[in-house]
């Protein structure tokens, strides 16, 4: 794993009219580890990401994605980011309905201009890995909420992306299918060097982790892992 920051975050302040999200939030990312920013409700732990993401612009302070400041970029050049480096899983999954699994897990790759058929066979690939490949012709409403979360797993992996945002993505599973989820989850990006950022209030979620980001009244510290 190497030693030098992905992204970095420093002095990160959000207000949402009168209300602090963020108050001086610090956070280091680097390739290859996950790390699982934890906290409870309304700690400021999804704002938090999203500015990482470069979703949400902070009111101040910076991100800097392998040295260069997000808040510098346009829409249009952080939405190309999102395209090509960064890979996203939602608590629900968010698959378009009106497609199959396949043609959902294609969608990053079709954005970025390839072709159908190979979309679709790199698409493939990551069903099989994520152990989905069976529901592939089938509509999200018609597969378990398990097997979405897979899909949409696949779907943040496919373009090989060097950051995974991943937002409570075991908060609508059962736990035997979190833990399936997560292991699938992390064991991929591990393999492939990206980074995963996690959001949870779950401690079984974030014992996947490399290192745990506790978030208090918008607040970051970083957390010793005991072994």
């Amino acid at each position: 794993m190497t030693t030098d920051p992905l992204l970095v975050a420093t002095g990160l302040h959000k207000s949402y009219g009168h209300t602090p999200a963020l108050d001086g939030a610090d956070l280091t990312i680097r390739s290859g580890e996950v790390v699982a920013v934890m906290g409870p409700s309304g700690s400021g732990k999804s704002t938090l990401l999203h500015c990482l993401a470069g979703i949400v612009r902070p009111d101040s302070g910076e991100v800097r994605y392998r040295g260069e400041e997000l808040s510098a970029m346009s829409d249009g050049e952080r939405s190309a980011l999102r395209r090509s480096d960064f890979g996203f899983v939602f608590q629900f999954g968010q698959l378009v309905p009106e497609l199959t699994c396949l043609e959902n897990v294609a969608i990053p790759l079709r954005l970025n201009g390839t072709r159908r058929r190979a979309a679709e066979a790199e698409a493939v690939k990551w069903l099989e890995r994520l152990e989905v490949a069976d529901v592939a012709g089938q509509r999200p409403g018609e597969v378990s909420g398990g097997q979405g979360q897979r899909v949409a797993v696949a779907r943040a992996l496919v373009s090989g992306p060097r950051v995974i945002f991943a937002d409570e993505p075991t908060g609508a599973l059962d736990s035997l299918n979190g833990e399936r989820v997560m292991r699938l989850l992390t064991e991929a990006a591990h393999d492939t060097g990206a980074a995963v950022v996690l959001v949870t209030h779950e401690p079984r979620v974030a014992a996947y982790s490399d290192r745990e980001i506790v978030v208090r009244d918008g607040k970051s510290r970083d957390m010793e892992r005991v072994s």
